[in-house]
């Protein structure tokens, strides 16, 4: 969003910002949102028609997307079907566009690059080409396209697209008058869907859910899924355990698209957060931020600082001052039959490997 105040951004989309200046500007966004709907809406009838090309890799993609803006947990996704493939001796890569960094690798490969050691993870704009360095030069069985629903020049054998249980529809407009990539209406393309922090919603909720999706598409399997806590992790990579969090008070910050959903993982833990600081998605830290997070770590009274894996993979520091820092390491978990997704995985793999788990 360039230089907007992302949190200022979601207060006036939500209606929260008041007064005739907020409702002019959300009227101004809603011009720009229509014109978008309609760029949006042309370039999927031109895939949709064979007007714009689609290139199909020599080996099975399954690409894993959204429909939103910000965090959905589409890294631990990607995590959960490389390590699903991993087990069955598929040689995976991971490529994907590498967001927020422009000379190097992005927080989530470098998050992907520290829990797969095994997985390579390729990053360009040009998804079709590494598609081909994939298969050419590391010798891929199976690529996941990482944030691909939108991406349609290279071809998928499996759409799986990612809904956040917290804001499923991105306040149902689309951007930038709501967190909306491309419409509802779009998972009429996806294979299966995976409703994520599943357990941090009401179950009606879930249920008018699986209900909207349905209305889309009426046959897709529809999975929920948490991030589960695993463990903590310093800024050399080294583990411990989550043992003692419970009733302890600890200062919090992140740079998420979802910062909402590491506030109640914490709180799911039964962390007493002194204080929490949000920082852009893709936050990229300086020197200066740094200081200021010591400073602001001190003030706090807090004797435990947590952060997320994918802002400290950028800082790899554990103490801010006197403060220890630990990241807060999350799996994806699924809380239901996982058969429908693993059918679907199944069918993509190579006839001499087993379908069953190894």
């Amino acid at each position: 969003m360039g230089g907007i105040d992302p949190e200022r951004f979601l207060r006036l989309v939500r209606g929260e910002i008041k007064g005739p200046t907020a409702s002019a500007a959300r009227m101004g966004l809603g011009l720009a949102a229509a014109a978008y709907g309609l760029g949006v809406a042309a370039r999927n009838a031109a895939f949709d028609r064979g007007l714009k090309a689609v290139h199909r890799a020599r080996v099975p993609v399954v690409s894993v997307g959204n429909l939103t803006l910000g965090g959905t947990g589409k890294t631990p996704m990607v995590e959960w079907l490389a390590r699903w493939y991993r087990a069955r001796d598929v040689r995976v890569c991971l490529i994907s566009r590498g967001y927020g960094r422009a000379d190097a690798v992005n927080d989530e490969a470098l998050v992907l690059e520290e829990n797969l050691p095994d997985v390579p993870h390729l990053q360009d704009p040009d998804r079709v080409r590494l598609a081909e360095i994939a298969v050419d030069e590391l010798e891929t069985e199976l690529i996941v396209l990482d944030d691909g629903f939108q991406h349609r020049r290279l071809a998928r054998d499996l759409d799986l697209v990612l809904l956040d249980a917290l804001d499923p529809f991105g306040l149902g407009r689309l951007f930038p008058r709501g967190l909306l990539r491309e419409p509802a209406t779009s998972l009429k393309r996806a294979d299966a869907v995976i409703v994520t922090r599943a357990d941090l919603a009401p179950a009606d909720r879930l249920a008018a859910i699986r209900s909207e999706v349905r209305r889309r598409n009426a046959t897709i399997p529809i999975l929920e899924a948490r991030h589960a806590p695993r463990d903590l992790v310093d800024g050399d990579g080294s583990a411990s355990s989550l043992d003692g969090l419970d009733g302890r008070e600890v200062a919090a910050f992140c740079g998420l698209g979802n910062p909402e959903g590491f506030r109640r993982s914490l709180e799911s833990l039964g962390c007493r957060i002194a204080d929490l600081r949000v920082f852009p998605d893709h936050h990229p830290y300086s020197a200066e931020d740094v200081a200021d997070l010591v400073r602001w770590a001190g003030a706090s009274g807090a004797n435990l600082v947590l952060t997320t894996q994918k802002d400290l993979v950028k800082l790899r520091l554990s103490n801010l001052g006197d403060a220890p820092l630990r990241a807060l390491r999350i799996g994806l978990e699924l809380l239901d039959d996982a058969r429908p997704l693993e059918d679907l995985l199944a069918a993509l793999l190579p006839e001499s490997r087993p379908v069953a788990d190894a």
